[in-house]
C-alpha cells in the first residue's frame, strides 16, 4: 500500500488533470484556500475530508491508490548488468515479467514449477537488482515503470530477437484472439511519422486497458503481446535488383 504522502500527491495530480483548483476544493470543504494548501502540504487530510474531495472530483480512493502506485514505478530503463542478470536466469526473467504484469507471489508459485523457497530466492535477487522492493509476506513492489524500455541492442533486446521473435511469429494468426495485419504501400516520411504517432496512441490505449483489467481474476486475463512496426523497407531479394542510379535507390 502506498504511503499517505504518495496518495496525497496522486490526489493533487488527479485534481490537476481535471482542472480542479485549490480554490474549488476550498469552496467544497468550506475552508480558506490557504488552509487547503496547508492540508496538501502537510498531508493532514482525515478520511472524511479525503472522501469528500474524491467525491467532488468523481474519484474513488482505490483509483488514488492505483495512481500512487504507478508514480512509484519510476525506473524507465535497466542497466546493462541488470539486463544480463535477467537473461542469464530464465526463472528470474519469468518472475520479473509476471510481477510486472501484476501477478502475486502465490499465483506465480501455483502456476509455475517454482517452489516457495526458490521463489523467495528469486524475489530476493530481484530486490538486490533494484527491480522490485521486497515487502513482508513475499509481496513485491515493482519499481519498473509500465512504459519502461529495453536498452537498444542490449541483452534483453538480443534475447527477444534470438528467441522470442521467431517463436511469436510462428503462427497462422487464425486462432481466437489472434490477428495479423500486414500493409504495404508508398508513404512519404511525413505520413510515416503520422502512422508512428498513431501507433504510440495505440500503445497508450493498450496500457490503459491493462490498468482497467488489473482487478479482474487471473483466470479472466491472458498474457497478450502486441507488436507493431513500421519502417521504410523492401524485400532483400527485390532490393538486390534495384538499379543503383534509380531515384528510389538514392532515397533508401
Amino acid at each position: 500500500m502506498p504511503h499517505v504522502h504518495d496518495i496525497i500527491q496522486a490526489l493533487k495530480l488527479a485534481l490537476k488533470r481535471r482542472g480542479i483548483t485549490y480554490s474549488d476544493v476550498a469552496e467544497e470543504l468550506s475552508l480558506s484556500e490557504s488552509s487547503v494548501k496547508r492540508l496538501f502540504a502537510s498531508g493532514g487530510f482525515n478520511l472524511e475530508r479525503l472522501q469528500r474531495v474524491c467525491d467532488f472530483a468523481e474519484l474513488d480512493i482505490a483509483e488514488l491508490v492505483q495512481i500512487a502506485e504507478e508514480r512509484r514505478r519510476n525506473v524507465e530503463r535497466l542497466s546493462e548488468a541488470q539486463e544480463r542478470a535477467l537473461v542469464a536466469n530464465t526463472k528470474l526473467l519469468l518472475v520479473a515479467f509476471l510481477l510486472l504484469n501484476d501477478w502475486s507471489f502465490d499465483q506465480i508459485v501455483s502456476e509455475y514449477e517454482i517452489s516457495q523457497t526458490e521463489g523467495i530466492r528469486l524475489l530476493a535477487k530481484l530486490d538486490r537488482l533494484k527491480i522490485i522492493d521486497l515487502l513482508p509476506g513475499n509481496k513485491a513492489r515493482v519499481l519498473l515503470s509500465r512504459t519502461f524500455s529495453w536498452r537498444e541492442n542490449g541483452p534483453i533486446q538480443r534475447f527477444f530477437e534470438d528467441r522470442v521473435q521467431s517463436e511469436f511469429f510462428d503462427s497462422r494468426f487464425s486462432a481466437k484472439g489472434e490477428k495479423r495485419l500486414v500493409l504495404n504501400g508508398m508513404l512519404s516520411m511525413q505520413s510515416n511519422r503520422i502512422v508512428q504517432q498513431r501507433i504510440e496512441r495505440l500503445a497508450v490505449e493498450f496500457e490503459t486497458l491493462i490498468k482497467e483489467d488489473r482487478n479482474l481474476d487471473l483466470e479472466d486475463r491472458r498474457g497478450t503481446t502486441l507488436i507493431t512496426a513500421i519502417r521504410p523497407w523492401g524485400l532483400g531479394l527485390f532490393e538486390q535488383l534495384r538499379r543503383k542510379t534509380s531515384s528510389a535507390g538514392r532515397r533508401s
